[in-house]
């Protein structure tokens, strides 16, 4: 079990970070239009947009990261972080459901269980 929690771990930051790095280039992409157009309104609309779009990504892609990083130190919280993501993920057809049945299926077990309460003692 410790190899596919390493590699859901894996996939937890490769996503946190993936969104993150989504949000700054949408941020770029939208306010650069507002700016490039010359507009002033058209900057301050973009402004607002872009920021409000990068505001939403960092906050749906911080607990995947933050998640991630805790299950390679093996802590608890983590765990249960991550498990909440998994449900949330298996609403994203069809990619995201399969992420999120193996990530409970490996997160659930017994034996992830006992690794997670040896490391926390």
């Amino acid at each position: 079990m410790e190899k596919h929690i390493t590699l859901v771990a894996v996939l937890n930051i490769g996503f946190g970070v993936m969104g993150l790095l989504f949000a700054c280039m949408a941020f770029l992409a939208i306010a650069g239009g507002g700016i490039i157009s010359g507009d002033p309104d058209a900057m301050i609309i973009t402004m607002i947009v872009a920021s409000a779009i990068t505001i939403f990504f960092i906050i749906i892609s911080l607990p995947a990261l933050i998640g991630g990083i805790g299950l390679l130190k093996r802590r608890g919280w983590a765990r249960i972080l991550v498990m909440i993501i998994a449900v949330l993920d298996l609403f994203l057809i069809p990619i995201g459901t399969f992420i999120g049945v193996y990530t409970l299926w490996v997160l659930m077990n017994d034996e992830t269980a006992k690794l997670f309460a040896q490391g926390s003692g």
